[in-house]
Formats: C-alpha cells, structure tokens, sequence
C-alpha cells in the first residue's frame, strides 16, 4: 500500500485530498493544527489514515511528529504540500506586516521546510511531490501583494526541484488553481461570512473535490510521466485587462 502525506489536511483541499487518496487504497498522514479535525478524519477512515498534529511553521513539532511514525507509515511515496494560506485583502502600503511574515513562513518556509526533511525517503522511494500553488502567482491583483509573491516562489521552486531530482526517478507538479471554494475566503477575511458568499455566489467556483482529484490523477500517473505545472480554473473565471490610472 503506498503512502501519502498531506500538510493542511483538517479542511478544503487538504481533506478532500485526503479521502480521495483513502478511497483509492492509499493510507495517508494527514496534518494539521487542529486535533479535532484530525481525529475526526481517523473516525471516518479508520487506521488508513495517521494524524500528526503540528503547525507546519515549527520545526521541532514537525520533526518530532515525523519521528514518530508508525513503522507502515514510514515509507512515504507522495507529498501533498498543500498547508498555507492568505491573510488581507489591503493594498501593500496599507497591508500588515505580520500578516505578510505569517505568509512567507507559511506558504515558503515551511513548505520548504518538510520538502527539505522529507526528500531522502521520497527519493529512495522514487515517489512524488505535488505542490499547490496559485493563479495568484502568475497574474497578479490589486491586495494579492505578498500571497501572490509566495505562490510565485512554490512554482518556481517545484521546476527548480525538479531539475535537482533530475535522474531520481521523483517526480515534481505544480497544482495552480483559481477559484475554489473552501475556507480560503473566510480566513483571509477573518472570518467574513459576507465576503465569502459575495466571492463564490453564483460563480460556480471549483470544488475541493475538483483538486483533490487532480491530485489523485497527477499521483495515479505511470511513473514515467510528470506533470509541471497544471492551472485550473472554473468556467466562469478568466482575465481581466490591465488597470490604468487617469487621474491628474
């Protein structure tokens, strides 16, 4: 049976990526902050699923977690790095600088981080790693400042990674979505129902579902296949034309 790991695992995509995997007879190390959530993830997936509870930002917590897998859940074939979020919605000479900082070591450095820590075993394993990026990493928007700054950064270093594993045998996606309905909204809101309904109404956004499946498919893949980079978007999204300001 192979192994995956999921990083963000108690909601949106990092669940639904978690049962898709389950469903299709993988076992899967879900993490996440919230214990509940993951205690809630073993009840309904029995022990295919492992929960390791650590915020991804800590170093200690998360090698102490990882040393303390079970010994079937050691040998892990794919990284799912989905952990991170965006916080604000204020342009940048107005944004808060520790929002920002949260970002960065959220959606850079710890991503890196667990890459970094698990590298060995997913290269002896000639497993895969599946990082989610953003379109908000390759078209910009007005208050997308630093979460579109990161989201840049997990693209350009999943195709410098790749380069790296050159030989491995690893393989190295890029997942770019758009417009998903989650609890992205309500996070970067602070919790602003308002706002999220007024976002997702009558869009017809994409699911969690929608990427968790395409994580399944990217990892189903035969193993001489990569997948680069893989952006999505609903139907009712597409590009807007550049700003131009006229004032005097």
């Amino acid at each position: 049976m192979k192994t995956a790991i999921v990083t963000g695992a108690t909601s949106g995509i990092g669940r639904a990526t978690t049962k898709a995997l389950v469903d299709a007879g993988w076992q899967v190390i879900a993490t996440g902050r919230r214990s509940d959530r993951l205690a809630a993830l073993i009840a309904e997936h029995g022990d295919r699923v492992h929960g390791a509870a650590f915020d991804v930002r800590d170093d200690a917590a998360r090698d102490a977690a990882l040393d303390a897998l079970p010994d079937r859940f050691r040998g892990i074939d794919l990284l799912v790095n989905n952990a991170g979020l965006a916080l604000g919605t204020a342009p940048a000479q107005q944004a808060d600088l520790a929002q920002w900082r949260t970002m960065i070591d959220t959606n850079v450095t710890a991503l890196v981080a667990i890459t970094h820590r698990l590298l060995p075993t997913i290269i002896a394993r000639k497993g895969a790693i599946v990082n989610i990026g953003s379109v908000a990493g390759s078209y910009p928007y007005t208050g997308g400042n630093v979460y579109g700054g990161t989201k840049a950064f997990v693209e350009q270093f999943s195709l410098n990674l790749r380069s790296d594993l050159h030989g491995t045998g690893v393989r190295v996606s890029t997942i770019e979505p758009g417009m998903v309905e989650t609890e992205f909204t309500l996070v970067r809101t602070s919790g602003d129902q308002n706002a999220s309904d007024t976002l997702y109404g009558n869009a017809a956004p994409m699911t969690a579902d929608d990427i968790a499946a395409t994580i399944l498919w990217i990892a189903s893949l035969p193993p001489h296949l990569n997948i680069n980079r893989l952006e999505l978007m609903p139907v009712t999204q597409s590009f807007a034309g550049f700003q131009v300001f006229r004032g005097g």
